[in-house]
C-alpha cells in the first residue's frame, strides 16, 4: 500500500522540523522540501498535503522567498502556518504589513468557523504568536475563521479550495489543541491514511536492502550507539552473515563499552563482529597532545585508517551503512542551511575519505533521532542500547583534559562509570540528556585521614537538551551530587574533590573540549 505524503516547504523556521514530527506523529510520512519546489516536483512525489512553514523574513521585501504560485492551482490542500500564511496572501495579490503591536507569546484565539480546521474544538484558546507583521486584506473566496485581539486574521481559509492559513504555531506545545489542529488538516481535509509505523518502515527497508545488495556484501562501523546499532539491526536483519560490522576500540571508550558491544552484537544477536582493539595505535599518537582540535583530528585520522584497514580484508564488500538521520538530510538540502561559525569539530569522527569506493546504505536518513529509538524497540534492541545517553567521537579524549595519559584514562572510567550508575539508580538516566565526569588537568590539595593529599579534580555535567543544539544543566538533588561526590572521592584513586558544571549551552558547549 503506498504511503500518504505531507510535504512541508520550508522558509527558514526554527519550528520546521517540529512541524515534521507532530505529523509523523499522527502515523503520516512526510517530507521537508526547499520553499521553491516545482508543482512537477510535488506531484512525482504523489503529495496529499503542503504545509508552508514560518520563516524570519518579511515577505513584502524583494529578497523573501516565496512559493511558486503554481502549487495553489493543483487542487493540493494547503496550509500556510505564520510567514506561510502571509505568503499565501500575497501570491493573491493582497497585502502584507508591518504591525504597530509586534506579537511574540500566548494569545487568545477566537473561533469563528468550525469547520475543516477547527472541527470538534472549542470556542476559544491560547495559542503561541510570533510575527511582527500582518495580513493586511483578505484576498477573494477567503474566509475568517479565527481571530484574536491583536490578529483580526489569526486564522483564514478557502474552503472551496482547501487553502488555510494560521498566523500562530500548531506545532509547538504551547499552543493548546495544536495537535488536534494539524490532524485535521490531514486526516479531515487531506484523507490521509495513518500508514506511517515502524513495523511498515522495517517491512519497506527490508525489501529494499535485500533488493539493492542483492549477493554483495556490507560494511558497516559500529560504536555500540543507538544510531549505528539499529542501522547494523536493520541490515541484518534484510541480509545476515552478508553484513560485516567493524567495532574499533580506541582505547578512548567507556568502562565495559567493549565487551558491551561484544556481548550484545556478536554472542546475543550473532552477527559477524570483528573487533579491533587499536587502544595503544590511538594513545601512541596523542602521546604529548594538549590542543583539543589537535585531539579531534589525531583520532578521526587514525578511526579511518584503521577501519580502511579491516574493510579492505572483508572481500566483495561493496556496500557501506551508515546512521545518517534526516536532520543531517534536512541540513544539506534546506535552502536555509548557510554557512555558521566551527565552534569546534563535530564529535562524530570517522567519515571515509572519497578514495574508499563503496555504495552508501543510509536506511536511516528519513527518521529522526527519536524515530531511531523506536525502531530500536521494533528491531528487538536491548534497553541499554536503544536508550543510551549520546558518547562523542572521540570518546573519553575531550573528557580528559590536556595530556591523555592511561593513568588519567582509568581514573576518568571509574568516576564515570560511579556517575553513571547513580543516575541509573535514581531513575533518572532516561531523562537526562547526557551525564558524565571530566578529569581536569589540575591538580588540589586535600586531607585524607590524617594525611595530605594533592590529586586530581572531577567535574560533573549533567544536561537536559533535545538535539544537542542547545542545553540547560540539570538541577541534580543535593542527595545525589553528594552520593557521587562521596562514591568518587572514596572509590577512585587519585581524586580528591569534585565539583559540579552548572553553565548551560550558549554559552557553553556539552563537552569540555
Amino acid at each position: 500500500m503506498e504511503q500518504d505524503t505531507i510535504l512541508i516547504l520550508d522558509f527558514g523556521s526554527q519550528y520546521t522540523q517540529l512541524i515534521a514530527r507532530r505529523i509523523r506523529e499522527e502515523h503520516v510520512y512526510c517530507e521537508i522540501v526547499r520553499f521553491d519546489i516545482t508543482p512537477e516536483e510535488v506531484l512525482k512525489k504523489n503529495a496529499k498535503g503542503l504545509v508552508f512553514s514560518g520563516g524570519p523574513a518579511s515577505v513584502y521585501t524583494d529578497a523573501s522567498p516565496l512559493p511558486n504560485k503554481g502549487l495553489l492551482e493543483m487542487g493540493i490542500p494547503i496550509l500556510g502556518i505564520c510567514y506561510g500564511l502571509q505568503a499565501i496572501v500575497m501570491l493573491h495579490g493582497e497585502a502584507v504589513v508591518p504591525v504597530k503591536r509586534r506579537e511574540y507569546g500566548p494569545s487568545i484565539l477566537v473561533v469563528d468557523d468550525f469547520s475543516d480546521l477547527f472541527l470538534g474544538l472549542p470556542d476559544s484558546f491560547k495559542v503561541w504568536m510570533s510575527h511582527s507583521d500582518a495580513v493586511d486584506s483578505l484576498p477573494d473566496g477567503f474566509v475568517v475563521l479565527g481571530h484574536s485581539d491583536n490578529s483580526p486574521y489569526a486564522a483564514i481559509g478557502d474552503l472551496n479550495r482547501h487553502i488555510y492559513g494560521l498566523q500562530f504555531h500548531p506545532e509547538v506545545v504551547h499552543t493548546e489543541y495544536g495537535n488536534q489542529i494539524l490532524a485535521n488538516f490531514i486526516f479531515n481535509v487531506c484523507r490521509c491514511r495513518p500508514n506511517w509505523t515502524m513495523r511498515s518502515f522495517v517491512d519497506e527497508q527490508v525489501e529494499a536492502i535485500r533488493n539493492r545488495v542483492g549477493d554483495d556484501r556490507v560494511i558497516c562501523a559500529l560504536s555500540g550507539g543507538v544510531d549505528s546499532s539499529v542501522v547494523a539491526t536493520l541490515v541484518h536483519k534484510a541480509i545476515g552473515d552478508k553484513l560485516t560490522c567493524i567495532f574499533i576500540n580506541n582505547g578512548l571508550l567507556r568502562k565495559g563499552e567493549a565487551e558491551k558491544v561484544q556481548r550484545v552484537f556478536g554472542e546475543n544477536m550473532h552477527m559477524n563482529l570483528v573487533y579491533v582493539d587499536a587502544s595503544d595505535r590511538f594513545l601512541s599518537k596523542l602521546e604529548g597532545v594538549t590542543d583539543p582540535e589537535e585531539k579531534r583530528k589525531i583520532i578521526g585520522h587514525e578511526f579511518i585508517r584503521v577501519f580502511e584497514d579491516e574493510a579492505l580484508k572483508i572481500k566483495g564488500a561493496r556496500f557501506l551503512a551508515q546512521g545518517t538521520l534526516y536532520p543531517d538530510v534536512i541540513e544539506s538540502v534546506s535552502a536555509f542551511g548557510g554557512p555558521s561559525a566551527k565552534i569546534k569539530s563535530h564529535h562524530n569522527v570517522g567519515g571515509l575519505p572519497e578514495d574508499m569506493k563503496f555504495d552508501l546504505i543510509e536506511p536511516l536518513r528519513e527518521l529522526f533521532k527519536d524515530e531511531v529509538r523506536v525502531l530500536g524497540k521494533e528491531l528487538g534492541l536491548p534497553d541499554e542500547i536503544i536508550y543510551r545517553q549520546p558518547f562523542p567521537g572521540p570518546g573519553l579524549a575531550v573528557r580528559c583534559l590536556g595530556e591523555i595519559t592511561k593513568e588519567k584514562l582509568n581514573i576518568l572510567r571509574e568516576a564515570d562509570w560511579i556517575v553513571v550508575e547513580e543516575i541509573k539508580s535514581a531513575g533518572l538516566y532516561r531523562d537526562i540528556w547526557q551525564s558524565f565526569a571530566v578529569l581536569l588537568p589540575l591538580r588540589t590539595v586535600g586531607v585524607m585521614g590524617d594525611e595530605r593529599t594533592y590529586e586530581y579534580v572531577i567535574a560533573l555535567r549533567a544536561v537536559h537538551s533535545v538535539d544537542g543544539m542547545t542545553a540547560d544543566w540539570v538541577r541534580l538533588p543535593y542527595d545525589i551530587l553528594a552520593r557521587i561526590s562521596n562514591r568518587i572521592i572514596n572509590e577512585v584513586k587519585g581524586v580528591n574533590r569534585v565539583v559540579y558544571d552548572i553553565s548551560s549551552k550558549p554559552p557553553a558547549t556539552i563537552e569540555w573540549e
